[in-house]
């Protein structure tokens, strides 16, 4: 659990001509694929197109006096284009379809590539509401479309345009009649895209913040539990899911105001083209036919412009959808290929860390560090002191690469953190905090993710290191058996062991412990305690201390006050020295405790938590 609240900052999201950009890549890709959808969503518009003509045709041979066989000759073409009409429609918007969930994988494959290899910081500001909803939500807007509107949106824009070509074909006259209903159409799109667009951006944000809240809550359960603060939490998500209902009702209600929009639009074009047929017909300049098939060219329209602007709504929606999706993948890329892929350190040479923070805050608010000098010798185990909020968390994640000070830098063997490259510095540097997570599969997979490489005799090894074998020998498959969600449930204490053996897998050469241990109880405080320095031995290591049985056991104790180093020394120095430390250690010690004198003495030390 941090110490401070961390304002959010969004993931990017993808400009119009950036979105535009990145499907006009993907679609290049599959040329063969969208040359075949293209071609057929076209011969279906323009298979449609066959029987407001033959109708025409019809109505003048009918007047003409022709006969019956010709009359059922024309009926039988409208009868075949009806039937090829249905089957290119089907048949173009299956392949329509496939191209554009092919499209969607692969940017979504994309879009989780490049979340996966963003800083750290990064993702700590954005928070993990954000990425999910654009992983869930947004992704699921987008298929949605992709799988039902889209190929008909894409359908009746085709047959609008191939229509409207039809009309000026048919006479230029009636075309031109046709068009009087433009500007309706132009004012009420303009009307509704106006005051919609802006709902729909606000709408996925406040997705987003739901998604948050969710996550906030569910991750820090047994926390909200603990403090009874569940009507909080739920009057949180409440609000955020209010404010996205809101939203909803409110585009839901522009919706049905742009309807009526529409219909009006309609009445003026179709009956300015019947006006216009009229017209020629009595002036001998067309022919009944031709006026009938203009007006059911016309006719014809009602379905796929209502379609176009009606359908709108969802793919407006999917826009914002896929504008945030392309937003992540517009993310410069962190990772540094033409690197050389760092030796693991060796032990007989571990880093030095110096860390210099002047100052450092978060985007405008109150400073939280600063005049912070400290230097971590190679090798040395030094424990992190002091109260909730003195800053202990945000100088952990400096340490460890995760947020950039605000005015200082970080340095291991001399080289700036920031020159590392991600890939490298989270091969130099482990974080392991409270808040551990076990993979759903096996759970020599959930180790190799620290090293790939590691044989089955090096996952047991690290997982004896910890103190794991115990339970590791009542798991039914050993290290084949599934944990995590749908497998076998491990407890606070046995996630913690496992996230320290991918620690010790990993064999970084700074271990940043940000109260790693925390979530034992009483019982497995102890156990936890030594593997945690069983892992680290050897490395340079910070632990925030959330037990003064940890800070008791280190080399070097530095107590935060407020943001400063208040104090530092070994455990005897600052007991001798009388100050805050001191203090605070006789306030939560039983009379008769043992003060430890190294690191194998820490079960000597009674179990006690730092306030706060």
């Amino acid at each position: 659990m941090t110490d401070e609240s961390i304002t959010r900052h969004l993931l990017p999201t993808a400009s119009g001509r950036q979105t535009w950009a990145a499907l006009r890549t993907e679609l290049a890709q599959l040329p063969g694929l969208s040359v075949v959808a293209g071609t057929l969503l076209v011969a279906a518009a323009a298979t449609g197109l066959v029987a407001p003509w033959v109708l025409g045709r019809l109505v003048d041979d009918v007047i003409a006096g022709t006969d019956t066989p010709r009359i059922v000759a024309w009926a039988g073409v409208i009868a075949g284009a009806a039937v090829l009409a249905g089957l290119l429609t089907a048949v173009g918007a299956a392949v329509a379809a496939r191209l554009g969930e092919t499209v969607l994988a692969r940017l979504r494959e994309r879009v989780l590539d490049r979340a996966l290899h963003l800083p750290s910081a990064t993702l700590e500001r954005a928070g993990t509401g954000d990425l999910v909803a654009r992983a869930g939500d947004d992704v699921a807007v987008v298929t949605n479309v992709i799988a039902t509107s889209g190929p008909a949106f894409l359908g009746a824009l085709l047959s609008v345009v191939l229509t409207a070509a039809g009309l000026f074909a048919l006479d230029w006259r009636l075309g031109i009649a046709g068009l009087a209903a433009a500007p309706a159409y132009a004012v009420a799109l303009r009307w509704y895209l106006k005051r919609s667009v802006p709902y729909y951006a606000r709408e996925r944000v406040a997705t987003g913040e739901r998604a948050q809240a969710t996550a906030e809550a569910l991750r820090g359960a047994a926390t909200v539990r603990a403090f009874r603060m569940e009507d909080a939490h739920v009057a949180r998500i409440a609000d955020r899911s209010g404010v996205a209902r809101d939203l909803s009702l409110e585009i839901f209600g522009l919706f049905t105001r742009f309807g009526l929009r529409i219909n009006r639009s309609e009445f003026v074009g179709l009956a300015a083209v019947l006006l216009a047929g009229f017209l020629l017909v009595r002036g001998d300049l067309a022919t009944v036919g031709a006026a009938t098939t203009a007006a059911l060219y016309f006719h014809r329209l009602f379905n796929p412009i209502g379609l176009l602007l009606f359908e709108s709504d969802s793919v407006l929606q999917a826009g914002a959808s896929l504008a945030r999706l392309v937003g992540v993948t517009t993310l410069p890329d962190t990772a540094t290929p033409a690197d050389p892929e760092p030796a693991r350190h060796d032990r007989a040479d571990p880093a030095a860390l110096e860390v210099t923070v002047a100052q450092h805050r978060y985007d405008d608010g109150p400073v939280v560090l600063r005049d912070i000098a400290l230097r971590l010798a190679p090798g040395e185990r030094v424990a992190l002191v002091g109260a909730s909020g003195a800053g202990k968390s945000t100088l952990a994640g400096i340490i460890a690469g995760i947020i950039a000070p605000t005015d200082g830098a970080v340095t291991l063997r001399g080289v700036p953190l920031a020159q590392l490259g991600e890939h490298r510095l989270r091969r130099e540097i482990a974080l392991i905090s409270q808040e551990v997570h076990v993979f759903a599969g096996p759970l020599a997979d959930d180790l190799r993710l620290a090293n790939p490489d590691a044989t089955d005799a090096e996952l047991a090894a690290a997982l004896d290191l910890v103190g794991a074998t115990e339970w590791l020998r009542t798991l039914p498959d050993g290290l084949a058996t599934e944990v995590g969600e749908g497998g076998r449930q491990l407890t606070s204490a046995q996630a913690q062991q496992l996230a320290l053996a991918r620690l010790v897998l990993a064999d970084p050469a700074v271990a940043v412990l940000d109260e790693a241990t925390a979530e034992a109880g009483s019982a497995g405080a102890r156990d936890l305690d030594r593997a945690a320095v069983a892992a680290t031995e050897g490395r340079t290591t910070l632990i925030v201390a959330h037990r003064l049985s940890q800070a008791a056991t280190a080399d070097r104790i530095v107590v935060l006050d407020q943001g400063r180093v208040a104090e530092h020394g070994t455990h005897a120095e600052l007991l001798r020295a009388g100050g805050g430390y001191s203090q605070l250690w006789r306030s939560w010690s039983m009379p008769g405790t043992v003060v430890p004198q190294g690191r194998d003495s820490a079960e000597q030390v009674q179990d006690q938590t730092v306030p706060g």
